[in-house]
């Protein structure tokens, strides 16, 4: 199943997507609430999607992104052995966890700032993993039954901001620089996550292209290593990390500017598609 939030009227609903058109849930109107309930919600809107009725369009509504306020966004640096030879690190004995605050989440179809403070805007195709299910010490065998489902995302990143800070998440946490989307896929649509084609283009030209086999640390033992630490709960998303070919180690540099367009791809999930803009000058507010 694939799991979309929309607009439609100027209402946010939750529902699927199915052959290009959008069924609302009956009784939900976030992804948080509908993964709460457990797989009885699902099993609802699965029932609801084989009626094929009450079906509008895709092209009649606003895809949003489908987990517009994850409680907890995590990327993972250095998971892909092209991506650690063109930094030139060592490859990493375990995981490197940073933060993205969630305020940076975008969907699909919405503009990337391109910050004041910075011109160096790179892009990260990323699989995401999505939690759908309250857990904590969950083994690796056990990870696959907590995980609602995958995305695309995209770790935008701003890279001189982010080599200010250890932790890297100034750099990765600028507004509109965590685009998701354009819906959650279901496991068992995915089958095996280890197996999934990424590319990412800027315009037209192909940037990287890499396959989520070559993973140094795959879904399931992140979802065991950071739940020894604490408690996942349902809508946190964790961005597995990024194959070669981001920009800032190209030659010359291959930042995103103002009127670029970044899509990123992954087999079967769809396509992450963002305009990049100058950030606007109405940005800065006080409540």
């Amino acid at each position: 199943m694939k799991l979309a939030t929309v607009l439609i009227n100027n209402k946010t609903c939750v529902g699927g997507v199915v052959n290009g058109q959008f069924v609302a849930s009956d009784d939900h109107n976030n992804m948080i609430t509908l993964f709460s309930g457990g797989g009885l919600n699902l099993k609802l809107l699965q029932e609801k999607i084989d009626t094929g009725k009450d079906r509008i369009d895709l092209a009649d509504v606003k895809l949003l992104a489908p987990i517009p306020r994850p409680g907890k966004y995590f990327g993972v640096s250095l998971n892909y052995s092209d991506h650690v030879e063109e930094t030139g690190l060592e490859k990493p004995e375990y995981p490197t966890f940073f933060n993205k605050q969630s305020t940076c989440v975008i969907g699909t179809g919405q503009g990337i700032h391109r910050p004041r403070v910075s011109e160096k805007l790179d892009y990260e195709g990323e699989l995401g993993v999505v939690i759908g299910k309250r857990c904590r010490h969950v083994t690796r065998g056990q990870a696959k039954t907590v995980i609602a489902g995958y995305t695309v995302c995209n770790d935008v990143s701003v890279r001189d901001w982010q080599m200010r800070s250890h932790t890297w998440t100034l750099g990765k946490s600028f507004d509109t620089h965590g685009p998701i989307g354009p819906w959650i896929v279901t496991p068992d649509e995915i089958g095996d996550p280890h197996s999934l084609n990424i590319k990412t283009w800027v315009n037209r030209e192909q940037r990287q292209s890499h396959n989520t086999r070559q993973m140094i640390f795959d879904c399931y033992y992140l979802v065991e290593y950071l739940s020894t630490v604490m408690t996942l709960e349902p809508g946190d998303i964790i961005a597995t990390g990024t194959g070669g070919g981001v920009g800032v180690k190209m030659k010359p540099r291959g930042y995103m500017k103002p009127g670029d367009v970044v899509r990123v791809e992954i087999e079967k999930i769809g396509v992450l598609e963002n305009p990049v803009i100058e950030e606007p000058e109405d940005t800065a507010f006080i409540d």
